[in-house]
C-alpha cells in the first residue's frame, strides 16, 4: 500500500511538530513548509521532505502543494498582541492562498486548524453552531475572517474541507501559552480573575493530534467544523490547582475582580498603543476575558461525527506537561 503525501504548514511550530510526528508514526510521508529564518529545533531529526516557501506569499506555494494528498494547515500567528499587518498575512491570507493552490493542485482533502477563541467568551456548552463574536482581538478577528472565507471557498470547490477549532491547547513544547502559565505558578506571580471559576477548555496536544488524524480521514468530517477539547467542564482554579501539585509548589491564591481586571487591561493595552511597543502589557483584555468568563464548548459533535474521544486524562496529561517544564527550565 502507497502512502499518502502530507503536506503541514507550520510543521516546526508547537502543534505542527507534534501532528507530524503522528502522521510519521501512521507510515505516511510529510513535506514541511518552512520559511528560510524558521527554528527547526522542534522537528529536528525527523524523516521529512522541508520546502521552503510562506502562506503569505501565493507564488511560494504552486511547487509546494504537487503530489500532496492531504493538507493540515496549522500556520499561523497565536499571539495576542501584535501588529494587525502579520495577523491579516498570516491568519487570514495564508489560509487563503494555500487553499487556492491545493485546490489547483488536486489535493483531497485541506484540513484547516482554527480556534475557540472566534466565538470571544462569556458562554459555556456551546455547539459549532453558536455565532462567532464581535469586538474579538486581531487574532480571533483574523481567524474568524479565514472561517468565513473558506466557508465559501468550500462551496464550490472540489476538494474536501475540515475545520477544527482547538479550545486551550497545552502539553511539552508549548511556548505560546502553558510555558508562561507554569512560570506563574513556579514563582509564585499568578493572579487568577475572579477567584478562577470560570469554565475553561483544555485541549492537551496528544487529544488534539488525534483529533487531526480522524479529521484528515473520517468520511462524514466532510464540509464541517468541529471543536475539539478534552470534553472536561473544569474551571480554570481546578486546572491550575492540578499544575501546582504536579509542580510540588503551592497553589495560587491571589485574584482580582473580572471588571477590574478589564479596565486594567484596556488602560494598557491603549498605553502600549500609543508607544508601539512591540511586547504587549501583561494583562491584556483577551487574557482577562480568557480567564474571567465561562469559555467552555460541547465536543458531542465532534464524538458522533469522528469518533473523537480523548485518550489522554486530565491527570496524565498535567504530569507529562510539569515534568517537561521541570526539565526544560528548572533542573536543567
Amino acid at each position: 500500500m502507497t502512502a499518502d503525501l502530507y503536506l503541514i504548514a507550520g510543521v516546526n511550530g508547537f502543534i505542527g511538530s507534534h501532528v507530524t510526528r503522528r502522521v510519521l508514526k501512521e507510515g505516511q510521508k510529510v513535506r514541511g513548509l518552512v520559511r528560510k529564518t524558521s527554528n527547526l529545533d522542534f522537528i529536528k531529526g525527523l524523516d521529512i521532505e522541508l520546502v521552503y516557501g510562506d502562506v503569505a506569499l501565493p507564488e511560494t506555494l504552486e511547487k509546494v502543494v504537487q503530489g500532496v494528498d492531504i493538507v493540515i494547515h496549522a500556520a499561523g500567528f497565536p499571539k495576542d498582541w501584535g501588529s494587525y499587518e502579520d495577523f491579516y498575512k498570516a491568519n487570514f491570507q495564508g489560509i487563503c492562498n494555500m487553499a487556492a493552490a491545493a485546490e489547483k493542485a488536486g489535493v483531497k482533502r485541506l484540513v484547516y486548524i482554527s480556534t475557540t477563541a472566534i466565538h470571544g467568551f462569556g458562554y459555556r456548552d456551546i455547539d459549532e453552531n453558536y455565532p462567532m463574536g464581535k469586538n474579538l482581538n486581531d487574532y480571533a478577528k483574523t481567524k474568524k475572517m479565514a472561517e468565513e472565507w473558506l466557508a465559501g471557498f468550500s462551496r464550490t470547490a472540489k476538494m474536501e474541507v475540515v475545520v477544527l477549532r482547538p479550545g486551550n491547547v497545552y502539553g511539552p513544547d508549548d511556548h505560546t501559552f502553558i510555558d508562561k502559565y507554569l512560570d506563574a505558578i513556579y514563582t509564585g506571580k499568578f493572579c487568577y480573575v475572579n477567584k478562577g471559576r470560570s469554565l475553561t477548555c483544555p485541549v492537551y496536544i496528544d487529544n488534539l493530534v488525534d483529533g487531526v488524524w480522524l479529521a484528515c480521514h473520517a468520511g462524514a468530517a466532510v464540509g464541517e467544523t468541529f471543536f475539539i477539547t478534552d470534553g472536561l467542564k473544569i474551571t480554570w482554579k481546578e486546572f491550575t490547582d492540578k499544575l501546582a501539585e504536579a509542580l510540588s509548589v503551592k497553589k495560587p491564591r491571589f485574584s482580582i475582580p473580572y471588571g477590574f481586571g478589564f479596565a486594567v487591561a484596556t488602560a494598557a493595552e491603549r498605553i502600549y498603543r500609543l508607544l508601539r511597543k512591540k511586547n504587549g502589557p501583561v494583562i491584556t483584555r483577551y487574557r482577562v476575558g480568557n480567564g474571567g468568563l465561562d469559555y467552555h464548548f460541547s465536543i458531542a459533535k465532534a464524538q458522533r461525527l469522528l469518533n473523537y474521544h480523548p485518550m489522554v486524562d486530565l491527570d496524565e496529561a498535567v504530569k507529562r506537561t510539569a515534568a517537561w517544564y521541570l526539565k526544560a527550565f528548572v533542573n536543567r
